[in-house]
């Protein structure tokens, strides 16, 4: 990796730092108690809410699911009729399979599309369909957050909030003033904006970027997504969009840590995303850099389907945060990294998609992970093992566990049907290791809310996009499931009494544990598959 290179990944990763504390600050004001605004008040009396009345784990968590469901009835419909709506530009309606595909990917927070945006989708469906559910499925990750935390931090209570408050807070509150911001920002850095005819060749991109970013949706509105010159036109336009993606889930640990009363936590949880962030991007740039002939050692990397604009390093520290953050947005092309560069892309989110993870989801990923770590250090030491005077017994690792378990389960069991069947092998770009990396690559994505692809493997066709539509069901809502559950056990317990003997959750020992536990977890579920693919193609 250049100098510059190096320079532009320390600006990136100092300016989230050093926005992560009083966006985290304002977060936990804003989301957690506190008066109604008047807009918020409005619409809980036109919707019959009551703001006020909380709900348990089983009510926010069918409040979670049917306002889901609703949301890809909505979307499903809208682009099956797209040719009989306005601003449909001409374009035709989606055919079933993949109208419920792209229903559910956005919805999910996943935005895996098979169809390009700029032939296939109108305005309105980007701007009333896409667009509002960016908002609104970032928003539904924040709230399963927010759940699990309130249910570590209180005792002996039944009630983990509000759905809908904190659905119309986190929307209302974090998303559209960002966005708003941030999006200013890239339309004067050279991001069009405008409502223009099918003739012409681009159209509210300035408002799509923002929340495609911030909300880790990911999903571009042209193809190419961020390598197209429209969405990212400059150095200036990566840097920030970079930014944009890492912004709100490192803020959440912040918040976290507000809401805990312990900042000393939140910061020794930062440090274990700062930790693994950093394994990921030397790991990457290490595996872009490897000179394998003389047009790689004369240029300095592998520059296949890397962006010219941005070269190499950028392209990698673009790559490695849409991967780790759960984003999915692509200022370059995946599938023409090296066999290594693709691996890690992989291992980011086989990581889980902690490192910060996406928005919402990242925060309670690595609450579990944690959970891990305490009940490994726990044993350790021959007690009970306890966090945040809380007991983490046989009940509670029961849903840890459970939580843990689907990620590679729905993973590997959808890759293994779709390398069964000839009619889904077909789909494979390529033969061999790649070829394996690049169906791997499409489940892992859709299973953990991603959304980038590797464009050698056609996705496109009726059996995946079926396929898909249950990778992403499972991959987002089963965790969520046991997030929810666990909120409500650890809610109702009485608080512990704090000893000498207590595992302290912070501290190089506490950093040291954590790092090791998401590690471990992650190799053992994916190593041999791993090796199958990446690894192998790589000692080819």
């Amino acid at each position: 990796m250049t100098v510059c290179g190096w320079l532009q990944a320390t600006l990136v990763i100092a300016v989230v730092v050093g926005l992560h504390v009083p966006l985290g600050d304002y977060l936990a004001r804003a989301l957690d108690g506190g008066r109604h605004l008047a807009p918020e008040r409005l619409l809980y009396r036109v919707c019959g809410i009551d703001p006020d009345r909380e709900q348990n784990w089983r009510h926010y968590l069918f409040a979670l699911l049917a306002f889901s469901a609703a949301s890809i009835a909505a979307l499903f419909a809208l682009f099956t009729f797209q040719d009989r709506l306005p601003w449909s530009l001409g374009r035709d309606g989606m055919p079933w399979p993949l109208a419920l595909h792209t229903a559910v990917s956005f919805t999910t927070n996943t935005s895996w599309q098979n169809y390009a945006g700029e032939s296939t989708t109108g305005h309105l469906a980007v701007m009333a369909g896409l667009g509002t559910q960016a908002f609104a499925s970032g928003a539904v990750g924040i709230c399963a957050a927010l759940a699990l935390v309130r249910g570590l931090v209180r005792h002996g209570a039944d009630e983990l909030g509000n759905f809908w408050v904190d659905l119309i807070r986190s929307v209302l509150r974090v998303f559209l003033p960002l966005a708003v911001v941030s999006g200013l920002l890239l339309m004067a850095f050279g991001v069009p904006q405008h409502l223009s005819g099918a003739d012409q060749l681009a159209g509210p991109v300035g408002s799509w970027e923002p929340i495609k970013l911030l909300s880790g949706d990911g999903g571009g509105f042209f193809n190419a997504n961020s390598a197209h010159p429209l969405e990212n036109p400059s150095a200036w336009t990566n840097t920030v969009e970079i930014v944009l993606m890492l912004l709100i889930p490192t803020a959440l640990i912040r918040t976290y840590g507000r809401m805990a009363g312990s900042l000393r936590q939140s910061w020794t949880l930062l440090t274990v995303v700062g930790v693994l962030f950093g394994l990921l991007l030397v790991a990457g740039n290490l595996a872009q850099s490897m000179h394998t002939g003389t047009v790689t050692a004369a240029v300095g990397g592998q520059t296949e389907g890397t962006e010219t604009r941005f070269g190499v390093p950028a392209s990698t520290l673009f790559g490695v945060s849409a991967t780790a953050s759960a984003d999915g947005a692509a200022n370059a092309s995946y599938d023409s990294f090296s066999s290594l560069g693709g691996g890690v892309l992989l291992a980011g989110m086989m990581l889980g998609e902690i490192a910060p993870g996406g928005t919402g989801s990242g925060l309670y990923g690595l609450l579990m992970a944690v959970l891990v770590a305490v009940f490994i250090g726990g044993l350790m030491v021959g007690r009970t093992p306890e966090y945040l005077r809380k007991r983490i017994g046989f009940g509670e690792m029961r849903h840890v566990v459970l939580y843990a378990l689907v990620a590679p389960t729905a993973i590997l069991v959808c890759s293994a049907i779709a390398v069964a069947l000839p009619e889904s092998r077909a789909s494979m770009g390529n033969a061999g290791p790649h070829g394996l990396s690049e169906l791997i690559y499409a489940y892992t994505s859709n299973t953990a809310s991603n959304g980038s692809a590797m464009a050698g493997f056609n996705g496109a066709t009726d059996f995946h996009n079926l396929l898909m539509v249950a990778a992403m069901l499972i991959g987002r809502y089963l965790p969520i499931v046991f997030v929810l559950a666990l909120a409500g056990r650890l809610a109702r317990q009485r608080p512990g009494v704090v000893t000498v003997g207590t595992l302290r959750p912070y501290g190089v020992n506490f950093v040291v544990l954590a790092t090791g536990a998401a590690l471990v977890l992650a190799l053992l579920n994916f190593l041999p598959v791993l090796s199958l693919g990446p690894v192998a193609e790589g000692l080819l």
